[in-house]
């Protein structure tokens, strides 16, 4: 495929589609967070050995997914203008195109779930992305100033729903919704969308309503590259220093064992690994960074990381594209390697050797993505999913001259 083939440059599929240069580096930057997630699902999170996380949890854990939504909400931006966002008709073909892709990738989400056992290998993020995308469409005209600070607002109010509303809230009864318990169980499978599952959309659209900022600014700018780079470096380091000290300094440690009775070594372990759901008993929660809390800090901490990897993988496309190939590859087709990936979970055959099948897993979508890249273009479910949302929006665009030409 040629660098001016039309392709998508962010999201989990190549819809809605322009005629520009691939940025390789949003392409690597997605098959980098792909990486990351097959990691998270087949490889140990801790150390027999030690009992301690291992360097996959800590390195990948809660980063690969705020990248993905990160970089969609870079793709959404860039196919609705751009710098120069999309205005009357073609602003309303994008939103209907955008809703078209939501409920086709929600889709998909929900026939994986009925695949899955009910302790599942790994929580689909699919079904949630169809929400992301959902909740994106009032923001996708806004510029880059709205949009920052809408994504400040979201990482803020929503740990404090989720915190404030828990107890309120119904539980939910699977890991992956399945168009059963979305009939049966709508309020509960809405929670759980919303704000108490494994991705839940409301404090994730910091990340999407970031990356619709950074896609309305000029990417393929070294300044911008290297400015992406620094504040993500420096969010990173915020963010952690502030959890450190709120906690170690300010008395937040010594406040949570109060609060919630646990021992040293049982809130250690929870630091690390998360509560199973975020807890009520204390504010001071929220001063937690911790992978898939959503709290403002690990929210915070997540986003710096993902930006600075962006940042990072634009200025190395700028002197080594070449390099970037099997990385790019991958990134243009997540959507069929990511659910191919879980489809290939769900037999639970990885159990007993984690390292050989992630090494399959990752070698297998590598070239196949490589030769179906250089042969076809766009991936399989990204073919389906573009001509779907080209038809809509050319309907769209094309409905009232059509009716008037008959």
């Amino acid at each position: 495929m040629s660098r001016a083939e039309r392709t998508d440059p962010g999201g989990l599929d190549d819809a809605l589609i322009r005629p520009t240069r691939r940025l390789v580096g949003i392409d690597a930057a997605r098959g980098l967070a792909l990486i990351g997630l097959m990691a998270i699902h087949i490889l140990p999170s801790f150390n027999e050995e030690t009992g301690e996380a291992s360097f996959t949890w800590r390195v990948f854990s809660g980063d690969s997914a705020a990248l993905f939504a990160l970089l969609a909400g870079v793709g959404l931006a860039l196919t609705s203008g751009g710098r120069h966002p999309h205005q009357g008709k073609a602003m309303t073909a994008d939103r209907i195109g955008l809703a078209v892709r939501a409920v086709l990738i929600a889709a998909v989400g929900l026939w994986i779930g009925p695949l899955m056992p009910e302790d599942p290998p790994a929580y689909s993020i699919l079904l949630y992305y169809g929400v992301f995308f959902l909740l994106a469409i009032p923001f996708l005209h806004a510029g880059p100033k709205v949009l920052f600070a809408s994504a400040a607002v979201f990482g803020v109010v929503a740990p404090l729903l989720m915190q404030g509303l828990l107890d309120q809230l119904p539980a939910w009864s699977s890991y992956n919704p399945t168009l059963t318990t979305l009939v049966t169980e709508p309020g509960a499978t809405a929670s759980q969308l919303l704000l108490t599952g494994s991705y839940p959309a409301l404090p994730y659209m910091t990340y999407l309503l970031v990356g619709m900022g950074l896609g309305r600014l000029n990417l393929r700018k070294q300044e911008v590259q290297i400015r992406l780079l620094v504040v993500g470096i420096g969010i990173a380091i915020f963010a952690r220093a502030a959890s450190y000290f709120l906690l170690y300094a300010f008395g937040g440690y010594r406040r949570l064992r109060e609060a919630s009775g646990m021992g040293e070594e049982e809130l250690a372990e929870v630091l690390v690994w998360g509560p199973d759901s975020l807890p009520t008993e204390s504010v001071w929660w929220l001063a937690i960074a911790t992978p898939h809390t959503n709290t403002p800090l690990a929210i915070a901490a997540s986003l710096g990381i993902g930006m600075t990897v962006l940042g990072a993988l634009l200025l190395i496309a700028r002197k080594a594209e070449a390099w970037l190939l099997p990385l790019a590859a991958m990134g243009v087709m997540t959507l069929t390697l990511y659910t191919a990936h879980l489809v290939a979970l769900s037999f639970e055959a990885h159990y007993d050797q984690p390292y050989l099948w992630y090494v399959i897993h990752l070698v297998v979508a590598a070239l196949f993505a490589v030769a179906w890249h250089r042969a076809l273009g766009q991936g399989p479910l990204e073919r389906v999913i573009g001509l779907s949302v080209k038809g809509t929006r050319r309907a769209v665009l094309h409905g009232n001259s059509g009716s008037a030409h008959r």
